[in-house]
């Protein structure tokens, strides 16, 4: 996974409403991530699947970033 992808997964969740970061499940919150990032990049099979692993173990601090808005 590259620094270009995590910058872009980021900016996804820094500029989507906090309302929709908040109402998902979890698992509808990585798949909802992983569609607006790979809208914004090629990704192949393995980066999927880290940047899946990566959001999974993020999803605290994502829901705690959105509260704070």
């Amino acid at each position: 996974m590259t620094p270009t992808i995590l910058r872009q997964l980021w900016s996804v969740v820094e500029t989507t409403q906090a309302n929709t970061l908040l109402k998902l499940d979890d698992a509808s919150l990585v798949q909802w991530l992983l569609k607006q990032t790979k809208s914004q990049a090629s990704l192949d099979q393995n980066e999927v699947h880290s940047l899946s692993d990566y959001i999974y173990s993020r999803l605290n601090l994502i829901r705690d970033l959105a509260e704070e808005r």
